[in-house]
């Protein structure tokens, strides 16, 4: 049950199982987990992303954007810390964040809109696509999840993140990283490597949520299995929205 995706981990997943156990490791309920139970809630709270995103584009002034963005990173990281901490609480703070970043992508999406055009459907339909690939690779047994690739994958998704964190706080003191933000060759072939470990993020989000119905986890670990994945295509989304930008600047 490991994964690089931090709300998906083994701790959270074991807290949120009952006392019970076989002896062949499962735990008998008739409130069991399902992998259709998570792709339904998955598909409830990517709506509740979508509409929400939608009404932010729709209704909030350009110049309340910025500050919709700032508020939506502000209330969402304590329910992403929440929900990993005491995960018996995903079937409220899945939602919420979800509502909370429905906020964040409407506003982002269209202030790259403002300069890109189109670039906000491109950048779903490739993350439309990217999930799609991923599952069938996944499914056909080409992309095997074993100790070996979580460790990797894990080891990668860290490394971008002590980047991407470094990047905000130096900025605050003039230090940009432009091999990041930049249009360059390097700056672009950057923002496809984040994307390749990204989209191997829903590789383990796969196996976590094959392996929680195989182990008969309650039916409440669905809304946590339905958060993570959510986590991981929020990410998608906004790196495939950078490069598009970084390319089409280019032009």
């Amino acid at each position: 049950m490991r994964t690089s995706n931090p709300t998906l981990s083994e701790s959270a997943f074991n807290r949120m199982m009952q006392p019970g156990a076989t002896t062949a490791g499962a735990y008998v309920r008739t409130d069991a987990f399902t992998v259709e139970g998570a792709i339904y809630k998955t598909a409830l709270l990517l709506a509740i992303a979508v509409v929400t995103a939608l009404a932010t584009a729709l209704l909030v002034p350009d110049s309340m954007l910025t500050v919709a963005v700032i508020g939506g990173v502000i209330l969402g990281l304590p329910l992403v810390i929440a929900t990993t901490f005491k995960p018996a609480w995903a079937p409220v703070t899945a939602p919420l964040y979800a509502l909370v970043e429905g906020v964040v992508l409407g506003a982002v999406s269209l202030l790259f809109e403002r300069s890109y055009p189109g670039i906000a459907v491109q950048a779903a339909v490739g993350t439309g696509v990217v999930l799609a690939v991923m599952l069938a690779l996944y499914r056909t047994g080409v992309i095997r999840v074993t100790q070996r690739f979580r460790m990797v994958v894990a080891t990668a998704t860290g490394a971008i993140f002590v980047t991407y964190l470094l990047s905000f706080v130096l900025g605050f003191f003039g230090i940009n990283f432009g091999f990041l933000h930049g249009n360059s060759l390097l700056s672009i072939g950057i923002s496809a490597v984040v994307i390749v470990v990204a989209a191997l993020n829903l590789a383990l989000d796969f196996d976590f949520i094959e392996n929680a119905a195989n182990r008969g986890a309650p039916a409440k670990v669905e809304w946590y299995a339905a958060f993570g994945l959510l986590v991981t295509l929020v990410w998608l989304y906004l790196e495939i929205l950078r490069l598009l930008a970084k390319l089409q600047s280019r032009d």
